[in-house]
């Protein structure tokens, strides 16, 4: 189909935010656009792009970035603050409904532009040039980072530093990917896919670190140079994450992850907590319930094994690598528990849902930042015969069609 211009109004809005107009081939899906705004756009195919707003929609704002039109990130960030906050909840509340699951939906849990504290950049040389940013949306073309509403002010700082530490380890003819942490210790800094022969390296690159005053540096998962522990504080305890492991992408939205987690666990002794990462959720348990923690990668255990081992008063913490996809714990298994967090990957926890609906565990805190497959495992769990009790979604992913979500059930 070749391109055309058309001149379009915007009527609702589709799950990844694009607008949606009635194109002369059927629905037309508009980067960009809101409901009541009148463009013109380059068609191509099913999608198009804005051209021009010949009538903005009464819920259009300004944008506080030039870049997010193309670093693919903040895709959200036209929408008024009442728009972006509805559309949020209202992804959960059809999520739900979806898989026949009509219950009410707090409002969701904002938060603020500056506080994401993690950043998966990618670097490449552009003639004499480092580019350091993210590729921009449908492309694998690289948008040069210079602002940004969402990220950390220490990250932001840091990137003339971090494209000297780039520059020196980008392949030839490739990228170079570079996972940037900030913590209260500084920047934790992991990079993978270096040039060949970085090893010979290693020395200069611990003294750029040093001068950019890094907290760690670590290449191929390896630590190259730790100034300071970069450690994040789970309630009392202190955990220093494996270099590029997963951590959630906001303090502050943790927080709230956290605390309703606790709310949905209530007063109970002994829970689990599945898919537990590095504790970040089995740390703030564990004061007030024994807890088992469960999970498949090998580091992440390790860090939370090693933090568990400063005394600071918690309850019985034991812990378990496996991979609960493969073998989750089974009914019997979960019997032993009166409570269970559970914190899956995008794809959910279906295997361990249904083992769970078989359980006779009172408390369930299910954690996802995929509300689809997190309906799909509640529906499980409310035809085993749990209650679901409250559901709150929590804007981690600021100005992103991406929404967390904690629901609390009992039986």
């Amino acid at each position: 189909m070749t391109d055309a211009t058309l001149d379009i109004t915007i009527s609702s809005l589709g799950h990844l935010g694009d607008g949606i107009a009635e194109g002369p081939d059927g629905p037309l899906f508009v980067t960009g656009g809101l409901p009541g705004d009148h463009l013109r756009v380059s068609r191509q195919g099913n999608r198009a792009t804005i051209l021009e707003i010949l009538t903005p929609s009464a819920h259009r704002r300004a944008a506080n970035s030039d870049q997010n039109h193309h670093c693919g990130g903040c895709s959200l960030q036209h929408m008024d603050e009442a728009t972006y906050l509805a559309f949020k909840q209202d992804q959960v509340v059809r999520a739900l409904a979806d898989r026949g699951i009509e219950v009410p939906v707090d409002p969701i849990l904002p938060t603020r532009p500056g506080s994401r504290r993690r950043a998966v950049l990618t670097a490449l040389r552009a003639g004499h040039k480092v580019l350091l940013g993210y590729h921009e949306k449908g492309s694998h073309r690289l948008v040069d980072l210079v602002e940004c509403p969402v990220l950390d002010p220490a990250i932001l700082a840091a990137v003339p530093g971090l494209k000297k530490l780039a520059e020196p380890l980008i392949p030839r003819k490739g990228e170079l990917r570079l996972t940037v942490l900030a913590t209260a210790a500084g920047l934790d800094v992991a990079i993978d896919d270096p040039v060949t022969g970085y090893e010979k390296k290693l020395i200069a690159l611990s003294r750029l670190a040093a001068d950019l005053d890094l907290a760690r540096l670590a290449i191929k998962g390896e630590v190259v140079i730790e100034i300071r522990p970069p450690a994040l504080s789970f309630g009392r305890i202190a955990v220093v994450p494996p270099p590029g492991g997963f951590t959630q992408a906001s303090a502050a939205a943790e927080e709230d992850l956290a605390r309703l987690t606790l709310e949905a666990l209530g007063p109970s002794k002994k829970a689990a907590d599945l898919f537990a990462g590095i504790g970040t959720f089995t740390f703030r348990m564990a004061p007030l319930m024994s807890v088992h923690a469960v999970e498949a990668d090998a580091a992440a255990l390790a860090a939370l094994d090693k933090a568990s081992r400063v005394p600071s008063g918690l309850k019985k913490l034991t812990f378990e690598r496996r991979d609960l996809f493969r073998r989750p714990l089974m009914a019997a298994e979960l019997n032993a528990f009166d409570a269970v967090a559970f914190d899956p990957p995008r794809a959910g926890a279906q295997a361990q849902a249904e083992q769970l609906a078989l359980s006779r565990v009172k408390r369930i805190a299910a954690i996802s930042c995929n509300p689809a497959t997190l309906a799909r495992d509640l529906r499980l769990l409310l035809d085993g015969g749990y209650k679901l009790t409250r559901v709150t979604p929590v804007d981690q992913f600021l100005y992103s069609p991406h929404v967390e979500v904690v629901a609390a059930l009992e039986r």
